[in-house]
């Protein structure tokens, strides 16, 4: 059964990929019906068509019963990306989840900000953890060069983070942030080519909790490791990359889907997509093209016909027997199927408005659940960030 399942939705992600060519696609269409019918496969129980309204209800039901089953930090994804797309405060325990897991992270780095020793151990920890594929070699290849880049990195998010839900980051943390030399990182060419969306996020993050720009910066290197006439001699992976930086300049830019960015500002990146829709469409993963849409929602513009392309595209990728949408292999798995399912669902469920924070001590119903910061955090910040909570 699980097979069938596998098989019927690659089915429909070749149908939806040929659409250009109806006689091709017929051929292949009859073939694959011919095999998967000897392998015993019920077609048509996958084959029909399926309300958008269905996909986003079967996903948020799905994750929703079954929330407790996620690590704390992925909760606090999914909590944190539906409040923001919502609104509705239900999602702000989720969120929780994720505070306190950073809050604990703070601690632990706070006291060992100046001993080198510690943090070239921790960025060791953080190196050794990442994954064995491509873009896990190419990650840890790139860090032989900037070795406490990695620690660095994981403190400036946990600062901006702190800082989305209106938490006063400890002065020493922005102090060291401030002392790193990111710019260095952010413009190499290897590290572009395994970080990409990463070092958008970091450099929009440093914008934000008014260290220093580095948006401009980032995005002339980024063109200059990635300019579009050699796409042709991009792998598969590395243009999967340069897709997640360029959604990523626009996801960062919107404080991650808490305000609107400007459709001028991103034209660029906007024409590039639609230049490019075919081969997004043909050779990336849900996760990608969910990122691509949501980028033109951002900009003001939900009516463009490549927005409705992808949702079409993820509707045949959708498994209504499972309630979300598979890993390209096939694999049904709720907490590494999360990432993709929610930029889905959030993509087929866009309010008019989105909310920003949570700012957790707008609420008084939960104020007594936050944990008590240490006496060294009190230290005086003096840098104004942009987040809406400091507005």
């Amino acid at each position: 059964q699980a097979n069938c399942t596998i098989f019927c939705i690659r089915l429909r992600s070749i149908m939806t990929l040929m659409k250009a060519n109806a006689t091709k696609r017929i051929c292949i269409y009859l073939a694959v019906m011919i095999f998967g019918l000897i392998a015993g496969c019920d077609i048509q129980k996958y084959e029909s068509d399926i309300p958008a309204s269905e996909l986003a209800k079967g996903i948020r039901q799905n994750f929703e019963s079954r929330l407790y089953e996620l690590p704390p930090r992925i909760q606090g994804h999914y909590g944190l990306r539906l409040y923001r797309t919502s609104g509705d405060q239900r999602y702000i325990n989720a969120v929780l989840y994720d505070y306190y897991a950073i809050v604990d992270r703070i601690n632990a780095i706070l006291p060992n900000l100046g001993d080198r020793d510690y943090i070239a151990k921790q960025a060791q920890t953080l190196t050794s953890e990442i994954s064995n594929g491509k873009r896990g070699r190419a990650r840890r290849k790139s860090l032989l060069k900037y070795p406490e880049f990695i620690f660095y990195a994981e403190a400036l998010g946990y600062a901006a983070r702190l800082d989305e839900f209106g938490i006063a980051v400890p002065a020493a943390v922005i102090n060291a942030l401030a002392n790193y030399d990111f710019q260095t990182a952010l413009t190499d060419k290897v590290m572009i080519e395994a970080w990409a969306a990463k070092l958008a996020n970091y450099a929009y993050w440093l914008r934000q909790l008014n260290i220093v720009d580095y948006t401009q910066t980032y995005k002339s290197a980024f063109l200059e490791t990635y300019p579009d006439d050699l796409d042709g001699d991009l792998s598969r992976w590395q243009y999967k990359n340069k897709l997640y930086g360029l959604s990523h300049m626009i996801i960062s830019a919107s404080g991650y889907y808490q305000h609107p960015v400007s459709s001028e500002e991103f034209d660029w990146v906007l024409k590039y997509f639609v230049d490019n829709q075919q081969r997004i469409l043909d050779s990336t993963s849900a996760d990608v093209i969910a990122e691509v849409a949501i980028c033109f929602l951002l900009a003001g513009q939900a009516d463009h016909t490549l927005v409705a392309e992808i949702k079409s595209t993820l509707l045949s990728q959708y498994s209504a027997e499972h309630s979300m949408i598979p890993s390209v292999s096939g694999k049904i798995d709720l907490a590494t199927g999360e990432h993709r399912n929610v930029l889905t669902l959030m993509l087929f469920d866009w309010p008019d408005q989105l909310t920003a924070g949570p700012c957790f001590r707008q609420f008084k119903e939960i104020i007594k659940y936050l944990p008590n910061s240490p006496t060294n955090w009190r230290s005086a910040n003096t840098r104004t960030s942009s987040s809406p909570c400091n507005s």
